[in-house]
């Protein structure tokens, strides 16, 4: 790939992510001494006024790629090292551009969260990827980076101190402010559609192996069921991602030669806080869909730049270890995670790719497998992320 144009096309530069994406990489990277990266979209006139209001360099090349014009999209997918694309719901524009990547030879990240889609163009698109060397990384945002790369250092530590990988995992969310981006919000409307119009699609939205083809594993926690953790002091709620990332951590899994075990078990919740007041808060969240509703947010919309820098998540996850023990480890972001954070995380997805995962073959991946420790360095380093072991 050493005759590609870029290193990076943003592709939905003009969208609200992928502003926010393109300020990223210019305020991290500039353009043309460390990193090649152009904005993508299928609107010349908007990429120019987008970048005219985001301030960026006048020469920050622009791309022009509409899902309609499978030329255009091809062109793109030939100029690049990476396609980074925030253009979702997916399942309704994203699944030629991964057809063509798969087939090109183009690695490819997004910040999907949407499941029966992604086991789609797994069985599609896989065999394609893993002969032409492209790299698919799905969900490169808060879905689903925090819980499976948390996980995976956590199953490196167990295996270093015990000599075995933890078999359950709990993940559970300490605090968060921010909000959900308006394209998870959309992404999940369609996902319900979908899985209330067809029988198949519904029997493999609630599979928690949807991910893994063939694999038929354990059976897995509840965790849509509200209930008091005497160990934590606190009510414990479900949590809205947990379909999307449990389904992640299980891929990752399989993909990494079963490291975690065919037994493996994860639930991922949220704290609600202790007494009456944490019962109430608990049982609010249980039936109330933050990414529902006319105040749900809306793709193009999203928080200002105080609210996205106000920002943060914290995550504990609780490994039983083989010894009887536990290992406690904790993932935390300094900005709000559906749009501050998310943008930094892809980006540095896809910079990880083609800097330092040259020996990550061609195929469908998730993050952990594909990227591990390298992207956990990165956004260490960079993204304002912190992998903590709490204790042993």
């Amino acid at each position: 790939m050493t005759d590609k144009k870029f290193d990076i096309v943003v592709y939905g530069a003009t969208g609200f992510t992928g502003r926010l994406v393109a300020q990223y990489l210019n305020a991290r990277y500039g353009n043309g001494t460390e990193v090649t990266w152009a904005m993508g979209a299928r609107s010349l006139e908007k990429l120019q006024a987008v970048r005219d209001q985001l301030e960026l360099p006048a020469d920050t090349p622009l791309v022009v790629a509409d899902s309609n014009d499978t030329a255009s999209m091809q062109a793109m997918v030939d100029s690049t090292k990476v396609v980074i694309t925030t253009v979702g719901p997916y399942q309704i524009y994203g699944s030629e551009l991964v057809g063509l990547c798969a087939n090109s030879g183009t690695d490819y990240v997004d910040l999907c969260g949407e499941s029966v889609w992604m086991r789609h163009m797994i069985d599609a698109h896989e065999a394609a990827a893993k002969k032409s060397g492209a790299r698919i990384v799905f969900s490169c945002g808060f879905d689903s980076i925090p819980s499976d790369l948390g996980i995976y250092r956590l199953q490196q530590l167990a295996i270093e101190k015990t000599g075995s990988a933890c078999k359950h995992i709990s993940g559970r969310v300490r605090s968060l402010k921010g909000t959900f981006s308006g394209g998870t919000a959309a992404s999940l409307t369609e996902s319900v559609k979908a899985a209330k119009g067809d029988p198949e699609i519904f029997k493999l939205a609630i599979n928690p192996y949807s991910l893994v083809p063939g694999f038929e594993g354990v059976k897995q926690p509840n965790g849509e069921k509200v209930n008091y953790s005497d160990e934590l002091k606190s009510w414990v709620a479900p949590f809205v991602m947990a379909a999307i990332n449990t389904r992640n951590v299980h891929r990752s899994n399989a993909l990494l030669g079963y490291a975690y075990g065919e037994d493996f078990t994860y639930d991922e919740m949220m704290l609600t806080g202790d007494g009456e007041k944490g019962e109430a808060i608990a049982n609010q969240v249980a039936t109330t869909n933050p990414m529902a509703g006319p105040d749900a947010p809306k793709p193009g919309e999203g928080p200002s730049k105080e609210e996205r820098e106000s920002g943060f998540y914290d995550i504990m996850y609780i490994g039983d270890t083989v010894d009887g023990g536990k290992m406690v480890l904790s993932v935390k972001g300094d900005r709000d995670p559906g749009y501050g954070s998310t943008s930094k995380m892809i980006s540095e997805s896809a910079i990880c790719l083609f800097k330092d995962a040259s020996d990550t073959a061609g195929g469908i991946w998730t993050t952990a497998p594909a990227l591990g420790e390298k992207l956990i360095k990165r956004l260490e380093d960079n993204a304002g992320l912190s992998f903590v072991l709490e204790s042993a």
